[in-house]
């Protein structure tokens, strides 16, 4: 059984790249499982407050996941042209204790959906120099973009389109198959 941890980088009811996590998780090809995890609770890093406290009980969650996750995958929104603030927090505060060795080595891809015309190009290329200091071993076809996300998803955040359907089974599966 291979298992992949999947994170949206949104934390919109309907949010489109929830959506597409979502539908990731269904299409998934058999002996795969998207264990979806969760970055709502995590607060904003505050080295003081690490040092007090120690890591914040969402942030450890998230770390047990990616500790026995086979690879990452990363649905990202695009916000004014980069990673969204609330997305790489999460990843920073995973980063911490412990975390910076979780990384290493592990296989990430990255997807994402915009309303734009570009998808979330930028914010996939912003990603890039992250993903290479936390050491994770990046997926050269481990990118998808999904463009005019109001014609593919419905008010919901369900994907409903089934030729877009059809590109994140594919790419689930090429990037299950290396891992």
């Amino acid at each position: 059984m291979t298992t992949i941890l999947g994170l949206s980088g949104s934390l919109r009811r309907a949010s489109f790249n929830a959506g597409l996590l979502r539908a990731a998780v269904e299409l998934a090809p058999s002996g795969v499982t998207i264990e979806v995890g969760d970055i709502r609770d995590v607060p904003l890093y505050d080295a003081d407050e690490e040092a007090k406290s120690g890591l914040p009980p969402a942030v450890e969650r998230l770390q047990q996941q990616l500790a026995a996750a086979d690879g990452l995958l990363l649905a990202t929104p695009e916000y004014n042209n980069g990673i969204p603030g609330v997305f790489k927090n999460a990843i920073d505060w995973m980063s911490r204790g412990e975390g910076l060795r979780l990384f290493k080595g592990k296989p990430v891809a990255v997807m994402g959906t915009s309303p734009g015309g570009f998808g979330t190009i930028l914010s996939q290329n912003h990603w890039l120099p992250v993903l290479r200091y936390l050491r994770c071993s990046i997926r050269a076809e481990g990118r998808l973009i999904v463009s005019r996300a109001g014609a593919v998803f419905d008010d919901d955040g369900n994907l409903h389109d089934e030729k877009t359907r059809e590109l994140v089974r594919e790419f689930v599966a090429e990037f299950a198959g290396t891992l």
